[in-house]
């Protein structure tokens, strides 16, 4: 039995950020910055991470911890896809990783997945810092190697104005999304304010202040949660992967314990845990002979926490990113059903709702949470591509509103295609949770619109007119006047009638501004010609006329709520004058 000991581990560190703001070209910074030297504290490349031990952090902060007694051994960047990694990267509740830097292109600002990015970080409640990146690209300027605040009193003028603009404007966003944020010089209590640093990845501006201020909060707030238990390894999976020449292999990072070659492990599927005997693993080469084609991996005997692996062993297929690993020993009952309480997604699904896929777990998290916020129902929500039977199962719900997938980071299988040719399924198929968000809510508008227009061509609406005393045109055969909507609508073909329920004929014809149409709505003035009836007889000058609605068009109004306010006000003046002469009209 491995006698259990503690010491301190990195710092799990998550780089998100949108497309092209830099999170590659930061860390490519920051290994290129000690590999050539090939020392013994050179940078490790792990499996979807990047290692930096703190000796490497020494020499690139210089001066900034030069007095400083850390205690952290170096920080872990988990370097796959920004927000993709972060969500993936998972336990029961929440994020791994331990800090977070998002990444914001000075000049392009907030973006799509930087919004995402936002939203995921606010869910599993992670301490991050905000690396404003690409400031070299500000126009005038001019590069320096001093601490922030020199930095920018040494610039011109008018590049000092555009760069504190830009600054203010993103922490104006951040404060709109509940987050109080501030140049990090500027911070005094670092719990309530949100650091933002100003970076050029090309140049290297401001990584040392960077790398300070990270290894400065995960001392000061995060070492006892680092404190790591040397014995059984608990991990993550990142990715789930087909290499050639070793089949299905799971890129994982171990963040707790020691993993060793020949352990036995249980991991989670989308079904019951699997158990399986590690037969490799397999740590890429260092950066400096990584593009070495002839020999991609080393194959190693033990890995510690907290670090990225390949691990290769049999029946891995059904393996799905963001499942936990977990070493067994002799209490594998209990670690099965712990691994099946955190792959269990918490949700009480609808009879009636939408469809969501995703890849992972947790970007399946986040996007029920997202939905859930919106109070969209959800019918089912699974792990996986989309299928046909997906397909199938949200055509058949009767709501068109509900006709719907989210699709995120997923294919759509070529049967599902096929079935989507003959339905007007809507799948918003996107890798970004905030894009298929916003195109829901801009699909969901038209769509309401559309149901209502053709709702309302199904029925006839309630409209009040009143006849203009000066515009009285013909008196009959047909009569023709002019009149005011005075709410609602009127159409050709409606029957009216006054406010004692009589009969007083039928529009036949409406004309605005000497043109044909074919409704005129609240607030225009029109002319409208109406059969059988006579102007002095059954209508006169200043007279209010109403729509005369069938019995079952009202009662099927009164249920459906589509009726703005003002036409629900008519239709309950219908439902009285209808009542006159009838005493359960409309009941």
């Amino acid at each position: 039995m491995i006698k259990q000991t503690k010491y301190i581990r990195q710092p799990i560190v998550s780089v998100l950020g949108h497309v092209d703001h830099g999170k590659t070209s930061f860390l490519d910074y920051i290994r290129g910055s000690s590999v050539a030297d090939r020392e013994s504290g050179a940078i490790t490349q792990h499996i979807g991470a990047t290692e930096i031990p703190i000796d490497v952090i020494y020499k690139v902060c210089g001066e900034l911890l030069k007095q400083q007694n850390v205690s952290l051994p170096g920080l872990l960047f988990i370097d796959t896809p920004g927000h993709q990694a972060f969500t993936t990267l998972r336990t029961r509740g929440g994020s791994l990783a331990d800090l977070a830097v998002l990444i914001v292109d000075i000049n392009e600002g907030f973006k799509p997945q930087t919004y995402e990015s936002i939203n995921i970080l606010k869910q599993y409640k992670t301490p991050f810092i905000i690396a404003v990146n690409k400031i070299d690209k500000i126009s005038g300027w001019k590069k320096s190697n001093e601490l922030l605040s020199k930095r920018i009193a040494s610039q011109r003028t008018n590049v000092k104005t555009i760069f504190k603009d830009k600054i203010f404007e993103l922490i104006g966003i951040l404060y709109e999304n509940k987050f109080q944020a501030e140049l990090y010089y500027k911070i005094q209590d670092f719990r309530k304010n949100i650091a933002i640093i100003p970076i050029s990845s090309k140049t290297g501006e401001g990584i040392p202040e960077l790398l300070m201020t990270l290894v400065g909060l995960a001392q000061k707030f995060l070492e006892e949660k680092l404190h790591n238990e040397i014995g059984p390894a608990k991990g993550s999976v990142l990715e789930v992967k087909e290499e050639v020449g070793l089949g299905t292999t799971i890129d994982s990072i171990i963040y707790s314990g020691i993993l060793r070659c020949n352990d036995k492990i249980v991991i989670g599927t989308k079904e019951d845990p699997i158990i399986a005997k590690i037969k490799a693993l397999l740590k890429p080469k260092p950066l400096d002979e990584i593009r070495d084609p002839r020999e991609r991996f080393d194959n190693v005997k033990e890995v510690h926490a907290a670090s990225g692996i390949k691990i290769l062993s049999p029946d891995l297929d059904k393996v799905i990113p963001g499942a936990p690993i977990r070493v067994v020993q002799d209490n594998i009952d209990e670690i099965i059903q712990e691994i099946k309480n955190q792959t269990k997604i918490d949700l009480e699904l609808d009879e009636q709702g939408i469809v969501i896929k995703a890849d992972t777990i947790g970007s399946l998290e986040a996007l029920i949470k997202e939905s859930r916020d919106k109070n969209i129902q959800i019918r089912k929500a699974d792990i996986g591509n989309v299928s046909k039977r997906d397909v199938v199962e949200s055509n058949a719900t009767l709501d068109q509103l509900n006709k719907v997938i989210f699709a995120f980071n997923v294919k759509i299988l070529p049967e599902a295609k096929e079935e989507l040719l003959n339905s007007d399924l809507k799948v918003f198929h996107e890798d970004v949770i905030y894009t298929i968000m916003e195109n829901y809510d801009e699909w969901i508008e038209k769509k309401k619109s559309e149901i209502e227009l053709k709702r309302r061509k199904d029925y006839i609406h309630p409209g009040m007119i009143r006849i203009l005393p000066e515009y009285i045109f013909r008196v009959n055969n047909p009569a023709i006047v002019g009149i005011r909507v005075l709410a609602g609508r009127i159409k050709n073909e409606m029957k009216l009638i006054n406010d004692e329920g009589r009969y007083t004929g039928r529009i036949k014809g409406i004309q605005s501004e000497n043109q044909s149409v074919n409704e005129a709505i609240q607030g225009e003035e029109v002319a409208i010609s109406i059969d059988g009836v006579t102007v002095g007889r059954q209508i006169k000058k200043d007279d209010i006329l109403y729509t005369d609605i069938p019995e079952k068009d009202a009662k099927k109004l009164k249920e459906m709520n589509i009726l703005n306010i003002d036409e629900e006000d008519i239709l309950n003046k219908i439902f009285k004058i209808k009542r006159k002469n009838e005493k359960f009209w409309g009941m």
